[in-house]
C-alpha cells in the first residue's frame, strides 16, 4: 500500500514537472494567444461534444490562429481561409509533417508508410513515385476499366438473384465487398471476400478492416499526454498492434503465393503487387521492404475503403 501510494506520488510529480516545463517552453515559442489551459488536460475539457463548434467560438475570442494545449501537446490552430492558404499553399514544406499517434509506433509503422514519413525521406519519394505512376495513374485506370465492369457486373447479377428468391439486400455489405473485391483484384488479381456469403465462412479480411476502423478512431489518451503513451492506459496499442497481426497475416499470405508463382515461372500478372515486386531503387538497386509492402498495402486498401 505504501509502495503504490509512493509511486503515485512520484507519477504525479513527474506529470506535473513536464507540464510545468511544457508552459515554460511554449512561453519561450512566441505561440499565438489562446485559452488558458488547465493542468494535465489542457484545453481538451473546452472542445465539448461538437469540437468544431468549439473551436468557433474559441476563435472568435482569441483569434484566426491560436495556441491550444491537447493534453500536454501544443497544437497551434488556424480557423480562417487566409490563414489555412498561408499553410497549406505557401508555407506547405514547412508544415508537411504529421504528428505520430502512438498506434502508428505499432510493427514501426510511421517508419514504413508514406502516410506518415516525412516529405525529405528517400523511402516517401519512392512510395510516391510508385503510387502516383502506377495505383492512382490514369493509364492504370484504363487499363482496369474492363475489371470495374466485371465487379459492378457480378454485383447486378447477385443483387437480381436476391431479388427473384425475395431475399433482403444488404446494401452496404454489397457495396463494400464489391469495392473491396476491386482492390484486391487490382492489387493481388484475387478477390479477398465473397458476394454470396450465405453459405460460406465469413471473410475474416473484412471483419478486421471493420474493427480497426473502430479502434483507430477512438481517443487515445497517449496521443494527448504522451508522456503516459508507454503505460498504454487504455490498451488501444496492444489492440491495433494485435489486428494489425491479422491483417499483414492475410497480405504475406498473397504475397508468398504470389512470389511462389512467379519463381515456378508463372508470368507476371501485371498487378500492383507485380509493380512493387520488381521496383528497383536507382541509386542501390534495392526494392521495397517486406514491412513497407505490408503498410503500403494495407493504408492503401484503408484509406480508400474508408
Amino acid at each position: 500500500m505504501e509502495l503504490l501510494f509512493f509511486c503515485t506520488i512520484v507519477l504525479i510529480l513527474i506529470v506535473s514537472s513536464v507540464y510545468l516545463l511544457g508552459l515554460l517552453a511554449d512561453g519561450r515559442r512566441n505561440l499565438p494567444p489562446g485559452p488558458r489551459s488547465l493542468p494535465l488536460v489542457g484545453n481538451l475539457l473546452s472542445l465539448g461534444a461538437q469540437p468544431h463548434r468549439s473551436l468557433a467560438r474559441l476563435a472568435e475570442s482569441h483569434g484566426p490562429i491560436m495556441a491550444l494545449r491537447l493534453g500536454t501537446v501544443t497544437t497551434v490552430l488556424a480557423s480562417s481561409a487566409d490563414a489555412a492558404r498561408d499553410i497549406l499553399q505557401r508555407h506547405d514544406a514547412a508544415f508537411s509533417g504529421r504528428f505520430v499517434l502512438d498506434g502508428t509506433h505499432v510493427s514501426a509503422h510511421y517508419t514504413h508508410s508514406m502516410v506518415w514519413l516525412p516529405a525529405s525521406s528517400p523511402r516517401w519519394r519512392a512510395l510516391r513515385k510508385v503510387c502516383s505512376g502506377e495505383l492512382f495513374a490514369l493509364h492504370r485506370l484504363d487499363m482496369h476499366q474492363s475489371l470495374r465492369q466485371e465487379k459492378v457486373q457480378q454485383l447486378v447479377c447477385h443483387v437480381t438473384q436476391l431479388a427473384r428468391e425475395g431475399t433482403p439486400v444488404g446494401v452496404g455489405r454489397l457495396a463494400f465487398t464489391t469495392a473491396l473485391n476491386l482492390l484486391s483484384s487490382t492489387i493481388f488479381s484475387t478477390d479477398l471476400a465473397e458476394l454470396d456469403d450465405r453459405h460460406v465462412k465469413p471473410c475474416e479480411f473484412k471483419d478486421v478492416l471493420a474493427e480497426l476502423n473502430v479502434t483507430v478512431g477512438l481517443p487515445n489518451l497517449s496521443d494527448f499526454i504522451p508522456e503516459l503513451a508507454w503505460l498504454d492506459l487504455q490498451g488501444l496499442r496492444r489492440r491495433i498492434e494485435g489486428l494489425f497481426q491479422r491483417l499483414h497475416a492475410i497480405m504475406d499470405e498473397q504475397i508468398e503465393r504470389h512470389m511462389q508463382d512467379r519463381a515456378a515461372g508463372e508470368l507476371a500478372k501485371k498487378n500492383f503487387l507485380d509493380v512493387l515486386l520488381d521496383y528497383r531503387n536507382t541509386d542501390d538497386d534495392q526494392g521495397f521492404e517486406r514491412q513497407t509492402l505490408l503498410s503500403l498495402l494495407s493504408v492503401s486498401i484503408f484509406q480508400i475503403l474508408y
